[in-house]
């Protein structure tokens, strides 16, 4: 998986000549805009007035991706990666994000209408783009293993690690809160829990970003030796905690994928959401999302844990990012602890009904029926309060390789419908460079337009 992702980086990064950089103040422009309406060119469904904006779906793949890969994923891999995982995490996200770029520019060319907005993802631009029935198939089974299972075993396994560590909450208890609530919530009540995290969570991440800056500037005058630190580790130059090079660049990688899911298959999902006249406008905002999450908050955490200097002590996951915060802040006291545990819960829980969702719509692509989506409910709860109770090593492994399925699976297909992104990133350039605000016309890939049915 880990030659696959950088190989795929790599070539739509020079595919696209570099778009991820040169286009950046697009990106930005862009995503100060999204909250206007679509433009006239653009055939909305029937229901347009309440169509998710391109800002919207911009921020359901984030509250997607912020979570335990931030907080516990990152401790993970310099815990037993070394300090030379960050550099790698870095890369990867770097390189990676023109992937993210291709595969949410794919969902948007070929989403389809539902009930209220579009939908759309891997499985739909596998399935009308390539034309295979069970390649699509595969896919949506994947990503239900992933998102509805293994990443669900991740992030209760996280928050009861957290509560545990800070309350010495049992994690019997703690398993069977989460699949309670968790069964209440994928049962009905989703609106509302969805209006309250909508407000908690970015608020808990800007505090998070606060705290890692406040523990950032105690420790400024070590900064440029912890910069070296990362970039010795990350070529074996100096190695730490016994870690080698293919160490930090497998754990890098691994846990900067589980985080930032550039080239997963899995945003992809929340892009074809969003209601654009053009599909490069919301490829491009995507992408903005792989920055956001990794080289702002996960770098958070790295700096946390590396001012610390407990990543040789043995500590893993969450609990090793709760101990750096409570030593940084210092005083005796646990303040970080306890806060880590509260902004762990709320990350947790929320990517736990978003990788339900995710799931969710994948099992429908396969087949609607309504016995079928209340046993993968059950399923889902189970598979929540076994994560609370298993071990940490068994938990990550198992999303590992639910994981590495599912992106080489993804990766395979923006490899051959890649050209097509390239080509309406040609088209949106060529309008900006003449004044235009850019409109996607179904004659600019005449082959395929019988085939994407939301645009003109």
């Amino acid at each position: 998986m880990v030659t696959a992702l950088l190989a795929a980086a790599l070539y739509f990064t020079i595919a696209t000549r570099v778009v991820q950089f040169r286009m950046i103040g697009e990106m930005f422009r862009q995503l100060v805009r999204s909250g206007r309406r679509p433009a006239a060119g653009h055939r909305a469904d029937a229901g347009s007035h309440s169509s998710v904006s391109s800002f919207q779906a911009f921020a359901i793949s984030i509250a997607s991706r912020v979570g335990t890969g931030n907080l516990a994923g990152v401790a993970t891999a310099i815990a037993l990666g070394g300090p030379g995982a960050v550099f790698w995490m870095w890369v990867i996200a770097l390189l990676g994000s023109s992937s993210a770029f291709i595969e949410s520019t794919l969902a948007q060319l070929y989403k389809v209408r539902g009930e209220g907005s579009f939908r759309g993802g891997p499985a739909y631009y596998i399935s009308k783009g390539i034309g295979s029935r069970w390649w699509a198939v595969t896919f949506a089974v994947l990503i239900i293993l992933t998102f509805g299972f293994a990443f669900n075993t991740v992030q209760s396994n996280t928050i009861a690690s957290a509560f545990e560590e800070c309350y010495a909450f049992p994690r019997q208890w703690m398993g069977i809160l989460l699949t309670a609530l968790t069964l209440v919530i994928v049962f009905g009540g989703i609106r509302s829990i969805s209006r309250f995290s909508e407000i908690v969570v970015p608020v808990m991440a800007v505090a998070y970003i606060v705290l890692a800056i406040v523990i950032i500037v105690i420790n400024i005058g070590r900064i440029p030796e912890i910069l070296c630190l990362i970039v010795e580790n990350a070529f074996g130059f100096h190695q730490a905690a016994g870690a080698t090079v293919g160490m930090a660049l497998s754990l890098g990688i691994k846990r900067g994928l589980f985080s930032n899911e550039a080239g997963e298959g899995s945003t992809p999902n929340a892009a074809a959401t969003a209601a654009v006249s053009h599909p490069v406008k919301q490829g491009l905002i995507q992408t903005l999302g792989v920055y956001t999450d990794t080289l702002i908050i996960c770098s958070a955490t790295a700096f946390i844990i590396l001012c610390s200097g407990l990543f040789i002590d043995g500590h893993d996951g969450i609990v090793l990012t709760q101990k750096a915060i409570d030593s940084q802040l210092g005083g005796g006291h646990r303040y970080g602890s306890v806060f880590v545990s509260i902004a762990i819960l709320f990350f947790a829980f929320t990517s736990i009904i978003a990788n339900y969702y995710y799931g969710e719509t994948n099992l429908r692509f396969i087949r609607d029926n309504a016995l079928l989506i209340r046993a993968y409910r059950l399923a889902v709860g189970t598979m929540v309060y076994l994560g609370a109770v298993m071990s940490l090593d068994l938990v990550w492994g198992f999303a590992d390789i639910t994981m590495a399925l599912m992106t080489l699976c993804n990766l395979a297909a923006i490899a051959l419908l890649g050209r097509q992104a390239i080509t309406l990133l040609h088209d949106y350039r060529r309008q900006l460079r003449q004044g235009h605000d850019p409109v996607y016309r179904s004659s600019t890939i005449p082959e395929i337009a019988d085939r994407t049915e939301c645009w003109p």
